[in-house]
């Protein structure tokens, strides 16, 4: 807060919108945008990495790996996220809390699933409810990436397993005339190639996944559309130093246009990394670097 902030009432129109916007309650948006950046750095190469385990099991030859990796691309691709949210978050969370019960309260004698209640005893709670609100908000958080990273992970998992396809056959077959193992084909020749057929569908879900960050109040983490909503609604000078209208359109039009900047840097580092991969590459992109350079 600024030291002129002590009447807000009687400051200047500037001052007061800078005393309004460096309030305790402001800094809670500015920080929220921070957890989202913070959220996709974390989710994305996690997704990133459950998406080439599934491609890498998908295209096994061990039949039951084969069903594991293509079951798991097409179940959660064919729930709506909103959904999987939902119900992942839930059991999971419950899943956690009834191993713990078991463990921690062998004596317990009520049923847990009494209706629609879950009851587990106290020590089993997770995180405990005597436990700080840090660890509450990094629990949320951390059931958050993994979530994210599972729904990514499997859209991930179509675009390798199809980039994987995509590597020329001969190619392949080049690599085992040579005496390479299996092995040594897959890591030596097929992964290297198939990021260039790979990066436009993971651009695009790079896309979808800035987008979807609003989903994080259905696991409970306060982001930015949240405070958005709540800074933006009608305040009045009965409960605040700093009453206004219904700010909300103001509020979202932030939000529009940080969206719309972050994308667009998005895009600018992904075409770099595209025209990075695609260099010296049989492709169309790397056909059209060539041709610049020769003219």
């Amino acid at each position: 807060m600024f030291s002129f902030c002590t009447d807000p009432s009687v400051l200047p129109d500037w001052q007061w919108m800078a005393c309004y916007l460096t309030t305790g309650k402001h800094m809670s948006i500015y920080f929220s945008v921070i957890t989202v950046l913070v959220l996709l750095a974390i989710t994305a190469p996690i997704a990133l990495l459950f998406g080439f385990g599934g491609a890498s099991a998908a295209r096994s030859q061990i039949a039951p790996l084969r069903w594991f990796g293509k079951g798991y691309i097409a179940v959660v691709r064919g729930v709506p996220d909103i959904a999987f949210f939902l119900f992942f978050v839930i059991a999971l969370d419950q899943g956690i809390e009834y191993l713990r019960h078991k463990v921690l309260c062998p004596d317990w004698s009520e049923p847990i699933r009494q209706g629609n209640d879950f009851v587990v005893c106290q020590a089993a709670k997770m995180p405990l409810g005597s436990a700080p609100q840090w660890v509450h908000e990094t629990y949320g958080f951390a059931l958050a990436v993994l979530t994210f990273a599972i729904v990514f992970g499997a859209f991930a998992a179509n675009v390798l397993f199809g980039a994987m396809r995509a590597v020329p056959r001969a190619q392949l077959e080049t690599a085992e005339a040579y005496g390479m193992t299996q092995r040594q084909t897959f890591w030596r020749v097929l992964v290297p190639q198939m990021w260039v057929y790979a990066l436009p569908g993971l651009s695009n879900l790079w896309m979808v996944l800035i987008k979807a960050t609003p989903l994080l109040f259905l696991l409970g983490v306060e982001d930015i559309v949240y405070w958005a909503r709540e800074l933006g609604g009608t305040k009045t000078p009965r409960f605040t130093d700093y009453p206004h209208g219904d700010w909300r359109m103001w509020y979202f039009l932030a939000l529009l246009v940080f969206y719309l900047l972050f994308t667009r840097v998005s895009e600018v580092v992904l075409a770099r990394i595209m025209a990075r991969l695609t260099h010296g590459q049989a492709t169309a992109a790397g056909e059209a670097q060539r041709k610049a350079a020769v003219a």
